[in-house]
């Protein structure tokens, strides 16, 4: 239950008395004596109650109702008013305020009152973080494309590790999309209004890594003419994801994890510390402590890079959202090219589910956009590795299903007709291949 309560009135016995009478009820009172020191102090997104005098020098209550309305139309204002005051107060409540009480009012009345308000104002908070997450929710399926339980999984992931103020390891095979989920973290989380630096560790020299890194003074080196700011600092507030952090050298990695535990870095040539505020993301293929235990990387870092794991599985592991991938490549490219997105036969999209895509997400878009342009398609190999007859027919039926459900926006009787199923035959797939017709349903 919310309890926070801001008093503004002039009247210094006023402020006592009320702070006396919430305080000893459990609330958390902050008092001011002027409204432009409240609306100076108010926290954004103030998850409480407004109680102001209507008559104050300055400001008065009416003026700060307007403001407060103009900023949080759903924030609860209660005006205290002398008796002259009342016409007023009420033509205040037909402009937005929760409610007014006449001089003197008793503790009993306020309270009730702000009690109200209050649950008002918790319901009012709930229904809007309801209406976030739903969005967020829409915005990251939109982005991380895919139906299967994997997808699924990653995307409530995603979610909840983009809030918290903690290291992510990202692994995953080559074209898996492991920029693209280090992007989704910084995105959705409170830190997406300040840069996001991205670092593929295999491909700066060695010779040139401790300065892309950390930066350098005029002079540092020989061609070091003036200042450069290197990428960690450049990325300060924000987010830095270090692509196939196995291939950082084992001198940078020392410096990296100085960075992680002290925040704080030095130019090459400089002898002044540089206090910054980063959210490390790195990405890799192998097994860091498996790297660790050969000598190749240092064990402290990889814990240190290591608080949260995400792991990206292949293609070849998730085969029902090939469809809706390739499907989305390829519209994506016909629309650049001004050009209608050609079909798909039954023969092309059993050879998309049966081959087993060794460069994951990035083969298949290249694939789609080759489909898209009206070439042939790579030469796929359709005998995927390791998965039987059973599998590759589960895989196709599950895509049907879906396809089917997506064409008719979840509607189950459509569903039937257009696969010549019975309702219980439907349901009894559907759940086997954890399809809820819910997801199906259009938008509104």
């Amino acid at each position: 239950m919310l309890n926070s309560v801001i008093v503004v009135d002039d009247e210094a016995s006023i402020r006592t008395a009320v702070e006396q009478w919430l305080s000893l009820s459990g609330f958390s009172v902050q008092l001011f004596a002027r409204a432009e020191d409240c609306l100076a102090q108010l926290p954004a997104h103030f998850a409480g109650v407004i109680i102001s005098d209507v008559r104050m020098p300055g400001m008065g209550g009416l003026q700060l109702l307007e403001r407060l309305q103009a900023d949080d139309p759903d924030l609860p204002v209660i005006l205290l008013t002398g008796h002259g005051d009342v016409p007023m107060a009420v033509e205040a409540m037909r402009n937005g305020a929760y409610d007014f009480l006449e001089k003197p009012f008793t503790p009993q009345h306020l309270l009730g009152s702000l009690r109200r308000a209050l649950e008002k104002r918790q319901l009012v908070l709930e229904n809007r973080r309801l209406h976030e997450q739903a969005d967020l929710k829409s915005r990251l399926e939109a982005t991380l494309l895919g139906m299967s339980q994997g997808l699924q999984q990653l995307r409530r992931q995603v979610l909840d590790l983009a809030n918290l103020p903690v290291n992510v390891l990202i692994r995953g095979e080559t074209g898996s999309g492991k920029e693209r989920v280090a992007r989704c973290l910084h995105d959705f989380g409170p830190r997406a209004d300040k840069p996001f630096v991205a670092l593929n560790c295999a491909a700066i020299p060695e010779s040139l890594f401790e300065a892309e890194l950390f930066g350098h003074e005029s002079g540092a080196f020989t061609g070091a003419q003036g200042k450069r700011i290197g990428k960690l600092e450049y990325a300060n507030g924000g987010t830095v994801f270090l692509d196939e952090i196995e291939s950082m050298p084992l001198a940078q990695q020392a410096k990296l994890l100085r960075v992680i535990q002290e925040q704080k870095l030095e130019r090459l040539g400089a002898n002044q510390s540089i206090s910054v505020d980063l959210r490390i993301i790195a990405a890799t293929k192998p097994d860091l402590l498996e790297e660790a235990r050969a000598g190749r990387f240092r064990e402290d870092l990889a814990y240190r890079l290591n608080v949260a794991e995400l792991r990206l599985a292949p293609l070849r592991e998730r085969r029902e959202d090939i469809p809706l991938l390739f499907e989305h490549f390829a519209r994506a490219a016909a629309e650049k090219l001004g050009r209608q997105t050609p079909a798909l036969s039954g023969a092309q999209l059993a050879q998309l589910l049966t081959h087993d895509w060794p460069g994951n997400v990035r083969e298949l878009a290249n694939a789609a956009e080759r489909h898209a342009l009206g070439l042939e398609s790579p030469n796929i190999e359709t005998v995927p590795a390791g998965q039987s007859l059973v599998e590759q027919i589960e895989a196709f039926e599950a895509q049907c299903l879906r396809a089917a459900l997506r064409q008719h926006g979840g509607e189950i009787k459509a569903v039937m007709e257009a696969l010549q199923l019975p309702r219980r035959t439907l349901n009894e797939k559907m759940q086997r291949h954890g399809l809820v017709r819910e997801d199906f349903i259009a938008r509104q």
